[in-house]
């Protein structure tokens, strides 16, 4: 996880202010540097003015065998890259080591003229793009970028087709464009996330810069119809980058699909795939600097207790060492106008003992240990009293601007807290019953996001199927995928990463889900399916989200497999906190 700030100025170098380089470093402690770039550029027919180039990076550091500062600067082209992501693969190879210098020396490759013979001022400007477009498609994992071609003049910078790491991008008063992987603290700058619809170049030999005509002083802004778009398709074409997704298979069964079952073909398709998925993000990580013989959990679990959440960590057991603990981070709030329900005797100790997520999640706890007594599970017991959510509330606001309404609060405040990791531990192999103060030292956050999308998960899943049957829940479906990257995770991203940490979704991989959209509807979900006999292992298993709980029910975990789906605000009670009929779509004062 890395933090970018880059800016492009006609009048002076532009830096992030204080509050925002204390957010950067907060995202990346490993490392922090600037380098700033001058060239000219042409404005018009008759002059030239200087251009500024400032880009600045932090890093946490998580794979290889040491910290790759950024941002890189290449010594020969002085191109430069600033890189936030995880490259699981490059054209199908997997990547075991550090991806931020592979993937700077192929786009590197991609810019040099392709013939050693040719001058060194040759500019190969059609060639390059298509070749930066050819790595760019390349990549499978989480990323957001901007990266400098100083060879032939060009800016390129851009998120995954998914938007699993956060980009923003906005003009400030100055006229200077602004990318970060969060708002600038300057009110005067408003940011929008950086659109997840193909990878965005600024050619820098064109016109990029124009005269402000309302302007009271002369100042020179950046022209947004100099930023060009090379969109994300699902054909191979000349231009444009390959997409990994394909679309939304939206066959209609013919007759009543047949009953799923714990031994149906594509519920055992989809555990290995998932297992496949979860290995390239717990594998090769590098102990974290507060790892420890006693706290020595490199990986952690955002762990509400439901069904999601608790098949990573039971995959999890099987894949990591069997002497290394997994965190489960479990979160709940006091809520003024819950407690104010609640007897005094029943609020000592049990405002947050009664939250749901915490009831599922020592349900889920408990049948973790049942099902893999060898493993050490730590509970993290995480409380935050309201006085606690009041005095950080800002700073959430602030971490996930640009987005500005009640549930987004609601839901940035729990994973803000969960993902800080600080709570009462109770190991499962230490024979006590009295948790103790603890805090992760985990990097590695594993969050169950993206299954109700491809999986049909929430309630409103079933409205759409009674309203227009299959075609009406396929239609649901493709939208919640299509939006997630403008909806959750840019938001996600930046509230989690505030305590140097990051999260990894192993349900939004793109083979994982390639292959989720492109199978049947009636695979991933019970909707329209007869009901199975009273008798089987699977009854009483939902429709929503039937072929996970399936796989949760195969791995043992009976209780979690019939474990009803809620909303994380709802679930450790950070909606509606104060009194006042407030809906979560309304906008923050």
């Amino acid at each position: 996880m890395c933090g970018i700030f880059f800016s492009l100025s006609a009048s002076q170098p532009v830096l992030p202010n204080e509050e925002t380089c204390c957010l950067l470093r907060k995202r990346g402690p490993d490392s922090f540097q600037v380098h700033q770039v001058q060239r000219n550029a042409n404005t018009n027919q008759t002059r030239t003015v200087r251009t500024f180039l400032t880009f600045v990076s932090t890093v946490l550091s998580i794979r290889g065998d040491h910290i790759v500062i950024q941002p890189l600067v290449d010594t020969v082209t002085q191109s430069v890259f600033c890189w936030n992501g995880d490259a699981w693969k490059v054209a199908g190879e997997p990547i075991r080591g550090n991806d931020t210098q592979l993937i700077f020396n192929l786009l590197l490759q991609a810019v040099r003229p392709p013939y050693d013979s040719e001058p060194s001022n040759a500019i190969d400007d059609a060639g390059s793009v298509q070749r930066i477009i050819d790595v760019i498609s390349s990549i499978s994992g989480p990323f957001s970028f901007v990266f400098y071609d100083a060879v032939n003049a060009k800016l390129y910078f851009s998120r995954d087709c998914l938007g699993r790491r956060s980009l923003l991008q906005g003009l400030d008063e100055t006229g200077a464009l602004k990318i970060c992987s969060l708002c600038d603290g300057t009110s005067s700058t408003h940011f929008e996330e950086v659109a997840t619809t193909g990878v965005h170049m600024v050619d820098l030999t064109q016109t990029v810069f124009q005269d402000s005509p309302t302007s009271d002083i002369s100042t020179t802004h950046f022209n947004p119809s100099s930023l060009q778009t090379l969109p994300w398709e699902d054909i191979d074409s000349p231009g444009h980058l390959k997409t990994p997704i394909p679309p939304m298979n939206r066959s209609i069964p013919q007759d009543i699909p047949p009953q799923l079952s714990v031994e149906s073909p594509c519920v055992n398709d989809l555990e290995q795939r998932l297992r496949t998925s979860l290995t390239l993000r717990v594998h090769n990580v590098r102990e974290p600097p507060s790892f420890t013989t006693e706290s020595n959990a490199k990986v952690a679990v955002l762990f509400s207790g439901g069904l999601d959440c608790t098949i990573l960590a039971r995959l999890s057991h099987e894949l990591l060492p069997s002497d290394e603990s997994i965190d489960l981070l479990n979160v709940a709030f006091e809520n003024p106008r819950v407690a104010a329900a609640m007897s005094k005797e029943a609020k000592t100790g049990l405002v947050y003992e009664n939250c749901p997520d915490r009831i599922t999640g020592r349900a889920a706890f408990a049948e973790l240990q049942t099902v893999c007594p060898d493993r050490n599970w730590r509970f993290v017991a995480i409380d935050i009293p309201y006085v606690e959510t009041v005095a950080h509330r800002d700073t959430v606001k602030r971490l996930m601007r640009p987005h500005n309404t009640e549930m987004d609060l609601s839901i940035a405040c729990a994973l803000y807290f969960a993902s800080r990791g600080q709570g009462q531990a109770l190991d499962s192999q230490q024979g006590s019953t009295e948790p103790k103060p603890y805090t992760t030292p985990a990097r590695i956050l594993l969050s169950g996001l993206g299954a109700d999308e491809l999986f049909a998960g929430y309630g409103r899943h079933g409205i759409a199927y009674l309203r227009s049957g299959f075609e009406g829940l396929i239609d649901e479906i493709d939208l919640d995928v299509s939006r997630l990257g403008k909806r959750n995770l840019g938001r996600d991203n930046r509230v989690i990463a505030h305590w140097g940490r990051e999260a990894r979704f192993p349900y939004l991989d793109e083979n994982f889900v390639s292959w989720a959209v492109q199978a049947p509807v009636w695979e991933k979900c019970g909707f329209g399916l007869p009901d199975p006999n009273p008798e089987e292992s699977s009854a009483g298993i939902d429709p929503e989200k039937r072929a996970l709980r399936l796989v949760a029910l195969k791995l043992g975990m009976s209780n979690v497999a019939r474990e009803k789906k809620r909303a994380i605000q709802f679930g450790s009670r950070t909606a509606k906190m104060e009194k006042g009929r407030v809906k979560g779509t309304d906008a923050l004062s």
